[in-house]
């Protein structure tokens, strides 16, 4: 893996109070980087951010990537890009204009503030493996060559944004996530996550990626002198490849709350799959924590609060599946 040496860079990170953002503004302060993280000034962010307080590395401006004073002020001065602000599915759905203002306008305002620069930086997209469609049937893993496809406002959303950054003359590396996998089951809104669990079919082949080493792929994307100009495909590797009802079940039984019936899920088809992560390993070392080691982590620090769920269980499944797609009926609430 080629790397800039030991120089410190200066590094934005838009969504920095991410699942990703966080980890990736961990990783790149531990190395030396002076971060700069942009995002939206919400309790949940400002709680996040006191974390921060203290280390001299990392520094936070609050603002809006739909804003474009906002993003020329953050932008200046930096030698590396990490843009990782974006709404996520099922909100897509619910909120389209919002979302193409976040997804595809933030992506533009980013590109310009980067070209306006005296010296414009490196630019780190991260893009999705949504881009390459629905595929539940297909038996192999996806490739970077793959032909893409929009089959909904989110995979449309990166599609664009890919283009905006292919046609902007910057050094640029495009890196296609899988499916990240929180270290803490705690979002910031169960209720959207619980959304989207329910709108992948049980059987769709997933490759999840621990958070922790997504942090670390974009930390070494941005010491390296390989991956500009590349289009990569992010994930946990072979070790991670699995099926959405391995994740889900190791979920549930972890937080104590036990199988959810299959009636729950949905039949669509989704855009997840299994990819060939073959170059961005030998570019960016990143995969170190298996599909076992996630599910032996998240039992352990799920310990003490499965106790109580376990207490709680019948309260606590009706709240977990009064989230699922077309709200089952009382019967599949039961054990």
């Amino acid at each position: 893996m080629a790397h800039r040496g030991d120089d410190a860079l200066k590094v934005l990170v838009t969504g920095a109070f991410g699942t990703v953002g966080r980890q990736a503004v961990a990783e790149l302060a531990a190395r030396g980087h002076q971060v700069r993280c942009m995002d939206l000034p919400t309790r949940a962010n400002r709680r996040a951010a006191r974390y921060r307080r203290g280390n001299r590395s990392v520094s936070v401006l609050w603002g809006d990537v739909r804003d474009p004073a906002a993003v020329r002020a953050a932008v200046f001065g930096q030698d590396v890009v990490v843009h990782l602000a974006a709404i996520l599915p099922p909100m897509t759905s619910r909120e389209p204009i919002l979302a193409y203002q976040v997804n595809v306008e933030g992506t533009r305002n980013i590109v310009h503030a980067a070209r306006d620069q005296t010296k414009p930086p490196r630019l780190a997209f991260a893009s999705s493996v949504a881009v390459f469609g629905t595929s539940q049937q297909r038996q192999q893993p996806r490739t970077a060559d793959d032909p893409v496809q929009a089959t909904d406002a989110y995979s449309a959303h990166k599609l664009e944004g890919e283009r905006l950054i292919k046609a902007s003359g910057l050094r640029a590396a495009i890196l296609r996530f899988g499916a990240v996998v929180p270290i803490s089951v705690a979002t910031r809104d169960p209720r959207e996550a619980l959304r989207a669990m329910f709108d992948v079919p049980l059987d769709m082949p997933v490759e999840c990626l621990h958070a922790r080493d997504a942090g670390r792929c974009l930390a070494n994307a941005v010491g390296s002198d390989a991956v500009w100009g590349q289009t990569l495909l992010i994930g946990g590797g072979p070790s991670c490849r699995i099926r959405h009802r391995d994740l889900v079940e190791a979920t549930m039984q972890a937080s104590g709350i036990g199988k959810l019936p299959e009636q729950a899920f949905t039949l669509e088809p989704y855009y997840l799959h299994w990819m060939d992560t073959t170059d961005s390993q030998r570019l960016l070392e990143y995969q170190r924590t298996s599909f076992a080691n996630h599910v032996a982590e998240l039992h352990e620090s799920l310990r003490r609060r499965r106790a109580l769920v376990t207490l709680l269980r019948p309260l606590a499944r009706r709240f977990v599946l009064s989230h699922a797609a077309g709200h089952p009926e009382p019967a599949l609430v039961e054990d």
